[in-house]
């Protein structure tokens, strides 16, 4: 890694049922509200984790280093898609077979994590955790932010032929393929569905699973107010050109 970053290590033993090496990539910005219990949790579950603290300006790097948790510590902010791919790289970089995305603040129930892993293991390179494939009672997010969700799947389904119900999702899995795809190019800003649409292009295989969401347990969300609409038109090119870019690239 950069010799500008610190890796603080505290790894546990992978659980029993797994047959794979699974890293939990936890990125982190501003998260001191929740990032103990979204850690514990985890920890909880007896996965391998790291925290990726993405140039936090409030206490998540010293809360994460008083309480012995495993912590890769960016320099500077680089947005979501630079935190993440950040985490791909190491898992990349020590040999795990599967990482799996669960954010920061609280949103992403670990309890379903061993349905993520077990998509990957049969098969997907791509495990997507989706609010929408099943009707539940967890969190649905916004109005506004449903409107887009909606517009980004059937953007999806028209570029790439496929049915991606939640194409915003952070609760992610990647297998081999993915992780070494993602390290290699990763989206920016709001990566999820941009990467989807690239990981489809590129051959790999996308499928979704059921899981409830609760509401983010603390810190702000990077999108509200106007910055839904630049969402929605940032993401909605980003998609045309990630498809066609691939395509081109065949």
């Amino acid at each position: 890694m950069n010799g500008g970053i610190s890796v603080e290590t505290g790894m546990q033993d992978r659980p029993a049922t797994c047959r794979s090496r699974v890293l939990v990539v936890i990125p982190a910005y501003n998260e001191q509200e929740s990032i103990l219990s979204t850690v514990e949790k985890i920890r909880s579950c007896g996965y391998d984790y790291v925290v990726v603290n993405d140039g936090s300006r409030d206490d998540t790097l010293r809360l994460c280093r008083e309480n012995d948790i495993n912590v890769l510590d960016l320099p500077q902010n680089l947005g979501i898609g630079g935190a993440v791919q950040a985490g791909h790289k190491y898992a990349q970089r020590y040999g795990y077979d599967i990482d799996i995305q669960v954010d920061g603040d609280g949103q992403h129930d670990p309890s379903y994590i061993p349905d993520l892993v077990r998509l990957v293991e049969d098969g997907a390179d791509l495990a997507i955790g989706s609010r929408f494939l099943e009707k539940t009672d967890g969190f649905q997010s916004t109005f506004m932010r449903r409107v887009g969700i909606t517009w980004l799947s059937f953007l999806l389904r028209l570029f790439t032929g496929r049915r991606i119900t939640d194409p915003t999702s952070g609760f992610r899995a990647c297998g081999r393929r993915a992780i070494d795809l993602f390290c290699d190019s990763y989206p920016i800003d709001y990566p999820e569905p941009e990467s989807i649409a690239h990981a489809i292009r590129r051959g790999l295989s996308v499928r979704e699973t059921s899981v409830l969401m609760r509401e983010r347990q603390g810190g702000v969300s990077s999108i509200g107010g106007l910055s839904t609409v630049y969402f929605m038109i940032k993401v909605s090119l980003a998609i045309w050109v990630a498809c066609w870019s691939s395509r081109k690239g065949r």
